[in-house]
């Protein structure tokens, strides 16, 4: 007869260590589904800021570049100066062009000073002629008793009436040449205003043409860092085309997209945990500045219609904009586009 073994007793060390497994996973389990019901999270979030392009406002070739690849410019700074010599000559012909103009003006106002003069000569012809007129009609009146009197002679009365027929036609001569003085300088004063306000045209060239000037150097519109250029020296670029961008390197803020059911719980002023994937250690704190009023997908290029074709609904997302705690202590760590991971505590 055989004698059974023993049962083998189990080792309490294996006890021991599946215990510490079990606590510790029973822990973390705990843990993260406490933290899953008692936060609302999302990793669908980048760090923002203002990017602005820089754009010729005129076309040209590129002279000089002032400025390499993610140098920081100070706003206002000169980054690029494009070839000006075609507007320079531009500018001395429209210049030279105003200056004839100006002479042209000149002459139309000393020939409108002539013709008044000229009308004043007229109206004084006038007054003469209506006085040797009165007086050739006196004489005739005269001529005429004379010659009832048998005084004269009728040579001497055919005389008078072609004095008085002459100095009426004088006469009516003046007050037409007095006419024609004045329509003379209505078309002169007209000239003046047509020269006048073809200096204006002029000067106001010469003005755009200097404000083009001025555009063939560009400037920083903002203070930060530039990204990749996208020019070179000696190239032709177009007005509007972009030659590179600015980054805003001071400030810095977070635009997390949350579900449409999370919405509930948050609100403008609630604190959040901020993450970044860049730097797993730093703990940000951050605050809910605003939310917005329309979700992602109308801002995309073709937004979803749900009117139209065989609908699926899809779980919207709504932009959520964040303010950073104590942002000049992170600054330095900060670029726009880095994927953080937000974290808020339900009320």
């Amino acid at each position: 007869m055989t004698k059974q073994k023993p049962p083998a007793k189990k080792s309490p060390v294996r006890i021991v260590v599946l215990s510490v497994v079990f606590l510790i996973v029973a822990y973390v389990g705990y843990n993260k589904i406490h933290f899953a019901i008692t936060h609302e999270t999302t990793d669908n979030a980048q760090v923002e800021t203002q990017i602005t392009p820089v754009l010729p406002r005129v076309a040209g070739y590129v002279k000089t570049i002032s400025v390499k690849d993610y140098d920081s410019v100070a706003a206002g700074q000169l980054l690029v100066e494009l070839d000006d010599a075609e507007l320079q000559t531009q500018l001395l012909e429209m210049e030279a062009d105003y200056k004839q103009a100006e002479a042209d003006l000149i002459n139309a106002k000393a020939a409108l000073n002539n013709a008044v003069v000229s009308l004043r000569i007229n109206k004084g012809n006038i007054d003469l002629n209506d006085v040797r007129k009165k007086k050739a009609e006196d004489d005739l009146k005269r001529d005429q008793n004379l010659f009832n009197d048998q005084a004269i002679t009728r040579k001497q009365l055919d005389d008078s009436k072609y004095n008085v027929e002459t100095a009426a036609q004088q006469y009516q001569n003046a007050k037409t040449d007095l006419s024609s003085a004045e329509s003379r300088i209505a078309v002169l004063q007209a000239g003046i205003e047509k020269a006048t306000a073809a200096l204006a045209v002029k000067q106001a060239k010469i003005e755009q043409t200097k404000l083009k000037l001025s555009y063939t150097r560009i400037y920083a519109p903002q203070a930060g860092k530039i990204g990749k250029k996208n020019i070179s020296e000696g190239q032709y670029v177009q007005a509007g085309t972009p030659l590179f961008s600015i980054v805003n390197d001071t400030t810095y803020w977070i635009v997390a997209n949350f579900k449409e059911n999370q919405l509930k719980k948050l609100y403008p002023g609630k604190d959040v945990d901020i993450e970044m994937d860049a730097y797993p250690d730093l703990k940000i704190k951050g605050a809910i500045e605003t939310l917005s009023e329309a979700t992602g997908a109308k801002f995309s290029l073709l937004p979803p219609d749900n009117a139209s074709g065989n609908f699926v609904k899809v779980t919207q997302r709504v932009p959520v904009k964040i303010r950073i705690k104590d942002m000049d202590k992170y600054r330095n760590m900060l670029r726009a586009g880095l994927s953080v991971y937000i974290s808020t505590e339900i009320n």
